[in-house]
């Protein structure tokens, strides 16, 4: 995500949030320096995306906070409760993170506590990066926890490419490191959690997708629990086509059919405008096939480049015989992470890994 917050989200650890927040600390203990925290807190905070607001406040507790580390944790856990939006809690956690590694278990009974408030995902980085295997032991005990939001955080705060967070270099080189936690909460039956495992999956899909495979293959795909992980966790690789992700989800790498008047509509757009895209896929086969449908746009860059995205279409049974219409619409409009340029956009359809059918659009300047 991009280091320059939209102001609606900044705006959550805006001068209100300081307010509620400064309220928290002074009924949590008559000894919160109100006065110390809101000026300090105050301070350079416009200029703040919400991430640096996040560790700007954190600092600003620093002074206004009673007693020595045990006493100032108590009043954090006092205070978590009476905070009104996720990222106030997160901020009390980052305190955590950045006068709390000198004291590291109980630092991390802390952020077990307090997660359930504002995930102390991002807090937890620095130690497992000070201390990655003690981390991961404490991490690992709480994957036996009755609060989701707990075992979510074993998960989610492992994870090798956690957006926003600080990067832990030994959790992208070597999976099998957190691979416990994983093999824990495989078939968890909170949702909350199988997405985290699921997304912490995909990132190890980026750096090791070898080891991925190998190790998705062995977990019991009958839990539909695990089954569901699994898909969400090779979507990655499937929207690359790759055979042994679609072989784990029951897929075969290309599929016997032929692909009918496909088509992009209109051809000319300009931005702010939605094309749609769609097709007839007609079986050739004597079974049924499952299918796995995509489609892939190659943006158009300066230079007569272009940049390539999968986007999910459908999965669904072919059978034999059987005709599918498949069909998406889509507005072409900018994002922060993607801008358009005016040239030709490529548009591929994609079943089970292999391109069927191609097409274009142009989109227009101005």
């Amino acid at each position: 995500m991009s280091a320059e917050a939209p102001a609606l989200l900044k705006d959550i650890l805006g001068t209100r949030a300081l307010e509620t927040i400064a309220d928290a600390g002074s009924a949590a203990t008559a000894r919160f320096d109100r006065a110390a925290f809101v000026h300090a807190a105050s301070d350079g905070l416009d200029a703040l995306s919400i991430m640096e607001r996040v560790r700007h406040i954190a600092d600003a507790l620093h002074p206004a906070l009673p007693g020595d580390y045990a006493a100032r944790l108590d009043v954090l856990r006092a205070m978590a409760p009476r905070l009104t939006h996720g990222f106030q809690a997160i901020a009390i956690t980052e305190y955590v993170a950045r006068h709390g590694l000198d004291d590291f278990d109980a630092s991390m009974d802390a952020l077990a506590e307090l997660t359930r408030f504002g995930s102390a995902e991002f807090a937890i980085r620095p130690f497992l990066a000070a201390d990655t295997t003690r981390a991961l032991m404490a991490m690992t005990r709480w994957t036996g926890s009755g609060d989701e939001h707990v075992r979510r955080l074993a998960s989610e705060g492992a994870r090798p490419r956690l957006p926003w967070a600080a990067r832990v270099p030994a959790l992208k080189a070597d999976p099998t490191l957190a691979a416990p936690i994983l093999e824990a909460l495989k078939a968890d039956p909170s949702l909350y959690v199988r997405k985290s495992v699921a997304n912490h999956l995909n990132d190890i899909a980026k750096d090791r997708p070898d080891w991925l495979l190998a190790r998705l293959a062995g977990w019991p795909q009958g839990d539909a629990r695990t089954a569901w992980i699994v898909r969400h966790a090779l979507r990655t690789l499937i929207k690359q086509g790759d055979p042994g992700a679609l072989a784990l989800i029951g897929v075969g790498h290309g599929a016997a059919v032929t692909v009918r008047d496909f088509a992009v509509v209109p051809v000319k757009v300009r931005l702010g405008e939605r094309i749609a895209i769609s097709a007839d896929i007609v079986s050739d086969s004597s079974d049924d096939q499952r299918l796995v449908v995509d489609y892939r746009i190659h943006y158009a860059r300066g230079g007569g480049k272009t940049a390539p995205k999968v986007f999910k279409l459908k999965s669904f049974e072919l059978a034999t015989g059987a005709t599918a219409p498949v069909g998406i619409s889509q507005t072409i409009r900018d994002f922060s992470t993607r801008r358009h340029h005016p040239g030709r956009h490529r548009v591929e359809l994609i079943v089970n890994g292999r391109t069927m059918a191609e097409a274009a659009f142009d989109l227009l300047s101005g």
